[in-house]
């Protein structure tokens, strides 16, 4: 089996664009992948139209390895967000088409399953008015809906600094969402990377009385040691690693003993393999795993593969009940969260089919995210109204 083009489609909100990779071979079967880009989707597509030409054509698709090694090192130049997303898509892909081929769920090709059942937390349901009352009534919607955890930044535009009067307001939010959910599910508290050490640590101690389960990227990725001074003064886990492009970067996280748990993106580090091969690092150091993911509806199945397969998978992350619900519509066979729960596919690939005809209803937009821009948590670019 080799493999004989690709086909590039872009599902868009206002807010973030999806990338959908088809890999056609020459046997009829067809793979599909997805990623996320902020901002860089054409930069993406612009890259895999060279590494289809230079790579990609006439590949064996069960070849995962081998066909990664050579996009990621034969090119030569260090592969970053753009390079490692571009593989993942492809490499995606090609696990789908190894299943298919095969009749075998792509979790059977990793070792098999070691659950039956992923836990699934919510995100991208506080788009609404930022008022304790509001965030209340989304909350509440959120555990009606079965799921078992959530997660959330109650802390606005807040960066390096949060003053006395936002703080005490970014507080009131979590109280709200506490009460609303009761105290046995959990409660993500996400910090976006936004403060500095001192901050983030005094922000932890006023949090703690609503036991978040995590404390995600209290400071900026970039400095290690600003995470080891946080990870030192918390009692609350901490989890980073969403953007860290490439498995070997994680080594001084690892070392670092900072994290608790880490995100990688499926979408971003290089797909399926290289998530599984970081989960396996990530067992020998007692970390846990729990894959950002705010795409669509085949990057959560393709996550979801490691899920099933590797012992110290905590939980997933689902943006699609709450934002942009519509474009489940562009998949066959997406993966539905019941009970809290994504359940064990035995479908075989991923479990999906990418629906071009819906896809095409979506036609890729001028998405943008500004975490630093008043209204962020609603979703809701200036001009896209």
């Amino acid at each position: 089996m080799r493999i004989t083009g690709i086909s590039t489609h872009v599902v868009g909100t206002p807010w973030r664009n999806l990338t959908y990779v088809q890999v056609h071979t020459d046997e009829g079967i067809t793979g599909v992948g997805e990623t996320r880009m902020l901002g860089h989707t054409d930069a993406l597509i612009g890259y895999l139209r060279e590494a289809e030409a230079n790579h990609i054509l006439g590949s064996d698709p069960f070849a995962v390895e081998d066909l990664f090694r050579r996009m990621k090192y034969g090119d030569y130049g260090r592969a970053g967000e753009i390079v490692m997303s571009g593989i993942a898509v492809i490499e995606m892909a090609c696990w789908d088409i190894k299943g298919k081929a095969l009749g075998v769920p792509v979790w059977q090709l990793l070792g098999g399953k070691v659950t039956d059942k992923v836990k699934a937390y919510a995100n991208g349901w506080y788009t609404t008015e930022r008022t304790p009352e509001a965030y209340h009534k989304a909350a509440q919607e959120v555990v009606a809906r079965g799921y078992k955890a959530l997660k959330i930044d109650p802390f606005g535009t807040g960066h390096f600094e949060l003053d006395h009067e936002a703080t005490l307001y970014s507080v009131s939010l979590i109280e709200a969402v506490r009460d609303a959910i009761g105290p046995e599910a959990e409660l993500m508290l996400e910090m976006h990377g936004r403060f500095s050490p001192s901050t983030a640590v005094r922000l932890a101690r006023e949090l703690a009385p609503f036991k978040p389960a995590w404390l995600e990227e209290p400071v900026p990725p970039e400095n290690l040691k600003a995470l080891e001074k946080v990870a030192a003064k918390v009692d609350i886990p901490v989890a980073t690693g969403e953007r860290i492009h490439d498995r070997v970067e994680f080594r001084e996280l690892f070392e670092s003993q900072a994290v608790d748990i880490i995100q990688p993106d499926v979408g971003h580090i290089g797909g399926i393999w290289e998530t599984r091969k970081l989960a396996a690092t990530a067992e020998a150091h007692y970390v846990l795993v729990a894959p950002h993911n705010v795409g669509g509806p085949v990057l959560t199945a393709a996550s979801l593969q490691v899920g099933f397969s590797s012992p110290n998978f905590k939980i997933l992350e689902h943006f699609n009940d709450f934002a942009d619900a519509a474009i489940k519509k562009v998949v066959k066979g997406a993966p539905q969260v019941v009970d809290g729960y994504f359940q064990l596919s035995h479908e075989p690939g991923l479990g999906v089919e990418l629906d071009v005809d819906a896809a095409a209803e979506f036609p890729q937009q001028q998405a943008r995210f500004d975490l630093w821009a008043d209204g962020w948590e609603q979703r809701k670019p200036k001009g896209s109204e």
